[in-house]
């Protein structure tokens, strides 16, 4: 057991205050890998220190990954999981990661339109899953999650014993299902998986993860991510800034072990805190760091002149809500432009007055303009709801907002081209693109504990049913009234991974997914291989849902329809779904085989994934 936690923080701030003393040693360590802009070495000034969290920020210069571009049309690649010495920080020790290739994040890896690629995902991996995981008691006070250290909590005594296998997924990716990375399909040490890519899709800012089975909340965690950019002609007309001006940003939180004297250790730390001990229930990963590219809080040396991010959130739960702040604290999201969304390009540039929202997944695609901005530290930080921009919110579970930090060098500015226009095969889908008669997914989420045995959270897969085949009200039976005043009756097909395959879907046809959320949390619901754009997001008043039978008493109403903003506008996917709201989307799938779709939240992940089945429709007329 660790010693007591007030002990182990008071020994993290003495540290802390000696910090200074060793950035400039641990800064020089990581500016040979950044490829984006010559690192200027930082002055002996003092760094900013987070009381109670030991590290100064801005002490490193952000990490680029190196970039891999098979060349010609089936090029194949080979990329390698295994395990490296990675270094989240100057002031703390080399950590053992899980990478691609021996990077944090793995290499990005750029193809062109319609570049069929294939992919050797050779698994080098070794010894247990590099990150120390605990679970930790409910109790009062400070939450554990807002601090490094154990809480004198025990490692998961079953992780050390898993097996380095993996499952490689690629995020966003129109493929067919036998090279999607199906959880279960996972290979251990000394085989490969290997995959086909045909990139038949629009420019967009993919990534790739582990994906296997009951384990991701541990393995993306432990480093395996990396992006993958798919370019096309459209994209390269618009004259965006590229080369050492169009930088990936992978965002994640994450928290840190301590030595048994309160020092942090730099090895990755799960902390989780139990919501229920019998039958064992976990709450979700929130960390007091923010990493960006694998480095803790680093600074980016730019010049006056407009740069394109490309924003990817790996978080396990964590939903950042970013904003550009001048060095004085002021918002400065007028340099800002979201371009480009999940799936690829908007049809035209949209302004960001407000902080821009990105769920676990999510990506972004931004441009900042710096030329007004010359000689200044301008920050990108993650505005908490319950504070204001740039301010810490330890009860809303953000000790520290700041992300990173950009540092504009003072020379001469070059002004920013905004094109007016950006993907001219942009098509905004409506309702009146999709016809009325298109198959109709309903996918329910209930409050946890909605049905005996099952605490955690789960989906519900439902069908449309006549009320008069149905106990109304019933456990599993949900009806809820449309806006026209048509009552739908719901009955639940499933509600665990394991039960049977119930969404057969046609290749290359218009479905409607309905995703009603009854809980009061956000989920990020990711749908394989395809792209979808959303149609609405409808408010209800879930009060006609009793708790108590898991089903309704009185149908649900729906109580109005909140506007899409522009990051909910393009191709996604993915989508949140609030409690109280029902969400609509619209789907094509361009390959059959078999998917999923889930939350991807990590630690709902398991608990919230269903399998389906896409085949040719010419083939569906065989069924019968």
């Amino acid at each position: 057991m660790r010693r007591d936690t007030d002990v182990t923080r008071r020994r993290i701030l003495r540290s802390a205050a000696a910090g200074t003393a060793v950035t400039l040693v641990g800064a020089g360590l990581w500016r040979s890998q950044s490829t984006a802009v010559p690192a200027v070495a930082p002055t002996a000034t003092a760094l900013p220190v987070v009381p109670g969290l030991g590290l100064d920020k801005f002490a490193d210069p952000l990490r680029i990954p190196p970039v891999r571009r098979p060349r010609g049309n089936g090029a194949e690649l080979t990329v390698r999981l295994r395990r490296a010495n990675v270094r989240v920080h100057g002031q703390l020790p080399e950590v053992p990661m899980w990478t691609f290739d021996g990077h944090h994040p793995g290499p990005t890896i750029e193809v062109f339109r319609d570049q069929l690629i294939r992919v050797r995902w050779q698994n080098e991996l070794s010894g247990a899953i590099p990150v120390v995981a605990v679970e930790v008691p409910a109790g009062d006070g400070d939450p554990p999650k807002n601090h490094p250290g154990r809480d004198g909590a025990d490692p998961v005594k079953h992780l050390a014993a898993v097996p380095p296998w993996a499952a490689v997924h690629l995020h966003g990716a129109h493929t067919g299902g036998g090279n999607d990375g199906w959880a279960e399909n996972a290979v251990m040490p000394g085989a490969a998986q290997l995959s086909e890519y045909p990139n038949a899709q629009p420019a967009a800012t993919l990534w790739y993860h582990d994906h296997a089975m009951h384990l991701t909340r541990y393995t993306i965690m432990a480093g395996l991510a990396g992006f993958y950019l798919v370019r096309d002609r459209e994209e390269e007309a618009l004259g965006l800034p590229s080369g050492d001006y169009d930088i990936p940003l992978m965002l994640c939180d994450r928290n840190l072990d301590t030595d048994d004297d309160g020092r942090l250790a730099g090895r990755l730390l799960n902390k989780v805190v139990l919501r229920r001990a019998e039958p064992k229930v976990t709450g979700e990963f929130t960390g007091p760091y923010t990493m960006v590219n694998g480095v803790i809080w680093p600074y980016l040396n730019v010049k006056p002149r407009s740069y394109r991010f490309r924003i990817a959130n790996v978080s396990n739960y964590r939903t950042f809500r970013l904003m550009l702040l001048d060095e004085n604290g002021e918002p400065v999201m007028d340099a800002v432009r979201l371009i480009g969304v999940d799936q690829g390009l908007l049809g035209a540039p949209a302004p960001l007055p407000d902080p821009l929202p990105l769920a676990p997944a999510e990506r972004a695609d931004l441009l900042i303009d710096f030329s007004r901005l010359r000689g200044r530290k301008p920050r990108l930080v993650n505005v908490s709801l319950g504070a204001d921009p740039g301010k810490a919110d330890p009860a809303g579970g953000v000790p520290e907002p700041d992300v990173m930090q950009f540092r504009v060098s003072g020379g001469s500015a070059v002004a920013a081209a905004m094109p007016k226009r950006l993907s001219p095969s942009f098509h905004r889908v409506t309702t009146a693109d999709v016809p009325a008669d298109v198959p109709r997914r309903w996918v329910v989420i209930p409050p946890p504990g909605a049905y005996p045995g099952q605490p955690v959270n789960v989906l519900w897969e439902m069908e449309e049913v006549k009320p008069a085949q149905v106990t109304v009200p019933g456990p599993g039976i949900i009806q809820i009234a449309q806006g026209d005043g048509q009552v739908r009756t719901l009955r639940r097909t499933a509600q665990s991974y394991e039960d049977r395959t119930g969404v057969v879907a046609a290749r290359g046809q218009w479905e409607r997914w309905h995703f009603l959320a009854l809980t009061r949390e956000v989920h990020p619901m990711h749908i394989h291989a395809t792209g979808f754009q959303v149609l609405s997001r409808v408010r209800v008043d879930r009060s006609g849902y009793n708790d108590g039978t898991g089903g309704t008493t009185t149908p649900l109403r729906q109580v109005g329809e909140d506007p899409l903003p522009a990051w909910e506008q393009g191709w996604k996917d993915i989508i949140t779904v609030t409690g109280g709201q029902l969400v609509t989307v619209a789907a094509r799938f361009d390959h059959p085989g078999r998917f999923v779709y889930h939350c991807h939240l990590l630690e709902h992940e398991m608990h919230m994934m269903r399998p389906f089945v896409v085949l040719p429709p010419e083939v569906m007329m065989l069924q019968h």
